[in-house]
């Protein structure tokens, strides 16, 4: 072990390598292989897919052979031979392919729900249309016949969420399995050229040595996947069908509320139908429309506790929002949880009640309650067109309509009710022009605009990208400046929108190729730049840049299969007042060990004394700040290998504060334990435990407030003024158990359950009142209690059937409790976890069940055919 390390880390510092010698890459590694070609065959009538290919036309075409190994060891040739043949008719391109293997038992074969490759070979086919060396598309099947599908962007990188529909069979043949795929010409786009070639390539992966190999070779050390695919050849007189489909839904839900009105319990039953549309303008743009949309069985979100400054992120669950969005997704203006988010009023909500009368006797009588207060806003339609032309132009227009949204509120004596506007009739709207050029570069123009009506404000952000490489792709320049705007009056009031304007700009110069890479970039956000309408920025009013550089081993030398290490440098400054905020010294690597595949990495952060301008939360930023000391940060993870039934991640890491005046013994730790067991093929669990502790923290812990006893004699024995920054010395305990159970019936049936249970626990140990300059006046007498309890309780269950390409049966049972009545401040001690856990099983839960049918209508399948 100690010889490990210390190989380890010496290669990590560049003073040398194990044994004293360095592997040395070949001269030309960093240079993309030569581009292989294939010619393909076209045929009168398609074959019958059935996983057997003994029709006589695939043992007409040419051979696709000699893959070249990625993964473990780079440019080594298969042992075991790959066969692949491709045919096209008017309709689609078929792709036959034989794995040859050694037994029967080298086929690993775990079944898993769609675009989850889980423990099995697969082979895939890659194709970039345009040749463009940058978009291309990957199907790809198991040897259980799950089926993979994938987009490649520069935007998004390699995009697991979008979908197509498509067809395929798999077969077991002695020591042999066979893959044969039909991928309909509705299912990619490719220009109406009399004569075409297309980027391809094909790649196979042996799960029972985890080897990946691909007909043209791909080199780790060359930057970009697209750009090292061969050629498609022979391809004439193709003809973009008509690319028209409807995929209509209807969906029944029963929904119980057992707290949703003053305690009463409330159960409803809903029946929902919309439709999905699917439009080829021409052989470049498609229209994808999303009409009455239904998302009401995407999973639930992890709630946390939030105490930081800045907004939660929380994952994109709507498929029509992650499908085919690699183009609004330039330049990470677009945040689609926006579109359909909660309600801009939602909060304030609780100020507009209204109190109750005064009686004879001068008693105050019950006022206004609220009856319902939507979290969500509904969306009306949702449309995307994009494409690109066979110059490399490529176009996006994304559009959505949400209605008004109000909350009911209801006077407790009368039982008169009113509607309170929360969210007013809204417009989203992206456009975006990307323009495709040599050596892996781009030029893009991005707008987005959100129109609000009547007069709350709308807000608009334009921005330009760019990217340029050198022609032997070593060398790459890219930035970007953008420009927001906002115009009209915030919500619920008079007063204009403050700071209407603002802006950013980035720029980066680095060497992408080769073992050794570097980098050097540099960026500015104003304090007013705000893309939020429809975009995600958590803290403007900035400037920052770094240094980075990486050495990468890729092929296997002593005990290890690769090694990647990283060492970085950033500092950063506020924009307005120019005040230093933080610097940090990054180092780090993992790698996997030849002889198990253990994979590890370690991280090592060293960080001086920073300034956090965004915790006190005063406008405008500069005068208060948050002083945190210097610290040290270790982390690291372990992952077992994968093949084996049990596996298990285990990662943890600990921060170590310099002590700061009399304060002493600030400390983070986390972990997280996560063991997995495969009972069989169909059957699989996973749980994972994540635990961290925060001791002797200093955050915000609210503002002041004379109203309230406690801080009123704050104030009378201090003075000082309303609003006043408090700041708590606190320890933090935060806990999340998820356990989840698959089992897959079929390659196109499956069941998965997930349950999770995340508490978090706030124990204050002393309080301060902070001033300008960071500067804090100790309160040892505050006597209000501001510790606080979190938990959040969620069940998925979800039973999704394919039943047909396209069209699928899914049933949902989602289980959630209410995390407002499982948030308790103020509380006397800290409860432990399993009181914790017991509370919020017995309080009352949301229970949700629907049954939702997707069928899928394409025109070409249903119009008449000819004779």
């Amino acid at each position: 072990m100690y010889r490990f390390l210390l190989v380890f880390f010496w290669v990590l510092m560049g003073l040398g390598a194990a044994r004293g010698q360095t592997p040395v890459a070949p001269t030309d590694a960093a240079t993309p292989a030569p581009k292989r070609q294939l010619q393909a065959v076209r045929i009168s009538a398609p074959p019958k897919l059935d996983g057997v290919l003994d029709e006589a036309v695939w043992q007409a075409a040419p051979v696709a052979s000699q893959f070249y190994e990625l993964e473990p060891t780079p440019g080594r040739l298969e042992k075991y031979p790959t066969e692949v043949r491709v045919l096209y008719d008017d309709a689609a391109i078929y792709v036959g392919a034989v794995m040859h293997d050694v037994s029967p038992d080298s086929v690993l074969r775990e079944l898993s729900a769609r675009d989850n490759i889980g423990n099995s070979d697969w082979f895939g086919v890659f194709f970039d249309t345009y040749n463009d060396h940058l978009n291309g598309y990957e199907f790809i099947v198991t040897s259980g016949g799950v089926q993979v599908d994938l987009r490649q962007s520069p935007a998004n990188g390699e995009d697991g969420s979008w979908n197509a529909v498509w067809d395929s069979r798999t077969a077991l043949r002695g020591t042999d399995w066979v893959a044969e795929l039909r991928i309909p010409y509705s299912a990619i786009r490719f220009s109406s050229a009399p004569e075409q070639a297309w980027g391809l390539n094909f790649g196979r992966q042996r799960r029972v040595s985890r080897q990946k190999f691909f007909w043209n070779e791909v080199k780790p050390q060359v930057s970009g996947f697209v750009n090292q695919w061969g050629l498609l050849t022979g391809l004439r007189d193709l003809k973009p069908p008509l690319r028209l489909s409807l995929t209509p839904y209807v969906s029944a839900y029963v929904n119980h509320y057992p707290y949703h009105e003053q305690g009463k319990q409330n159960t409803n039953t809903s029946l929902n139908g919309g439709a999905d549309v699917k439009w080829g303008i021409n052989e470049s743009f498609t229209l994808d429309a999303t009409l009455v949309p239904d998302f009401g069985q995407v999973l639930s979100d992890n709630r946390v506790l939030n105490l930081s400054p800045f907004e939660v992120q929380y994952n994109e669950n709507r498929a029509f929002f992650t499908e085919g969005t690699e183009l609004f997704n330039k330049g990470n203006l677009f945040y689609s949880r926006r579109v359909g988010a909660t309600p801009i009023g939602f909060d304030g909500v609780e100020g507009q009640l209204r109190p109750g009368k005064l009686d004879r006797d001068g008693h105050r009588q019950p006022g206004e309650f609220v009856v319902q207060n939507p979290g969500v806003t509904r969306l009306l339609n949702a449309t995307k067109v994009s494409g690109r032309t066979r110059k490399g132009l490529g176009v996006g227009v994304f559009n959505a309509v949400s209605n008004d949204v109000y909350a009911t509120l209801q006077d407790s004596t009368s039982g008169a009710r009113r509607d309170v506007l929360t969210q007013p009739f809204t417009n989203y709207n992206i456009v975006v022009l990307d323009q495709s050029l040599k050596n892996n570069s781009y030029v893009s123009l991005i707008n987005t605009n959100v129109t609000r009506a009547g007069q709350t404000y709308d807000a608009n952000v334009t921005g330009g990208l760019f990217r340029f490489a050198n022609k032997e792709n070593s060398y790459a320049v890219e930035g970007r400046l953008l420009y927001s705007h906002r115009q009209g009056k915030a919500f619920g009031s008079d007063e204009e929108i403050d700071d209407p304007s603002g802006y950013k700009y980035y720029v980066n110069l680095s060497k992408i190729s080769g073992n050794f890479t570097w980098g050097v970039d540099h960026g500015i956000e104003s304090h007013t730049y705000n893309p939020n309408d429809l975009g995600l920025l958590f803290a403007n009013n900035n400037i920052s840049q770094s240094v980075f550089a990486n050495y990468n081993i890729y092929k296997p030398f002593w005990k290890l299969n690769k090694l990647r290490t990283y060492a970085s440098v950033s500092h950063s400054l506020l924009e307005r007042p120019t005040r230093y905020q933080d610097m940090g010294l990054y180092l780090g690597g993992n790698t996997t060990i030849t002889k198990n595949f253990l994979s590890l990495g370690v991280d090592l952060s060293l960080i001086p004394v920073t300034r956090d301008y965004f915790d006190p939360r005063r406008a405008p930023l500069g005068r208060y700040y948050v002083r945190k000391p210097a610290n040290t940060g270790l982390s690291g993870f372990v992952s077992s290998d994968y093949r084996k039934k049990f596996a298990y991640d285990i990662s943890g890491g600990v921060r170590l504060f310099a002590p700061d005046g009399a304060r002493t013994g600030r400390t983070s730790v986390s972990i997280s334990l996560s063991p997995r067991y495969r009972v069989s093929n169909r059957l699989s669990f996973v749980y994972s435990l994540d635990a961290e502790r925060n001791q002797n923290q200093i955050g915000y812990a609210g503002g002041l407030d004379a109203s309230l006893p406690g801080d009123t004699a704050v104030f009378r024995r201090f003075g000082g003024e309303e609003g006043d920054v408090l700041l708590g010395r606190r320890h933090v305990t935060t806990v999340t158990n998820t356990a989840t159970a698959t089992y897959t019936f079929t390659n196109r049936m499956s069941f998965n359950i997930r349950l999770r249970h995340y508490v978090s626990n706030v124990h204050y140990r002393d309080f301060s009142r902070l001033h300008p300059d960071g500067l804090e006046t100790p309160e040892p007498g505050y006597p209000r209690n501001r510790d606080n309890t979190f938990n959040a309780f969620n069940i998925d269950a979800v039973y999704s059937w394919w039943f047909a390409p396209g069209s699928q049966v899914s049933i949902v049972w989602k289980n959630a409790n209410n995390p407002d009545l499982n948030y308790y401040e103020g509380v006397a001690a800290t409860p432990l976890y399993f009181d914790n856990l017991n509370s919020t099983l017995n309080t009352p839960h949301n229970n949700n069940v629907s049954i939702k049918v997707l069928y899928y209508l394409d025109y070409l399948a249903l119009r008449p055919r000819k004779g």
